[in-house]
């Protein structure tokens, strides 16, 4: 069964942009961010597939200055927004964990049911 997690009103996401979120506390919470490119939503488990650090280094900021690609701050690793699949840097091909993401009553949502380390 889905276990949806409200992240921000769709209104407060910029297209194209990306808003970061936790799911789960205490000391090992899930690091995720949702991303809005031309019109469409996408969900990711915010680590690289590459050292498994988190991508960004700034809250929310996850995208190149051009709003086309999502970078990988700690070693450049290049991602389509569209399907997480890494196009260059040091891990070509690997993609980043798509999760199951809705716009539902104008809020954006994250189911992360099952979503564990």
């Amino acid at each position: 069964m889905a276990r949806w997690l409200a992240v921000c009103a769709l209104t407060e996401l910029a297209d194209p942009g990306a808003r970061e979120f936790t799911s789960g506390q205490g000391d090992w919470p899930l690091p995720g961010f949702v991303v809005q490119r031309q019109q469409r939503l996408f969900a990711y488990e915010n680590r690289c597939p590459h050292a498994g650090h988190q991508l960004n280094w700034r809250p929310d900021r996850f995208f190149d200055r051009d709003g086309q690609w999502l970078l990988c701050a700690s070693h450049g690793a290049v991602f389509d927004p569209t399907d997480g699949q890494c196009v260059a840097g040091p891990c070509p091909g690997a993609r980043l964990r798509a999760l199951p993401v809705r716009c539902r009553g104008g809020r954006v949502e994250v189911d992360v049911e099952g979503w564990a380390w």
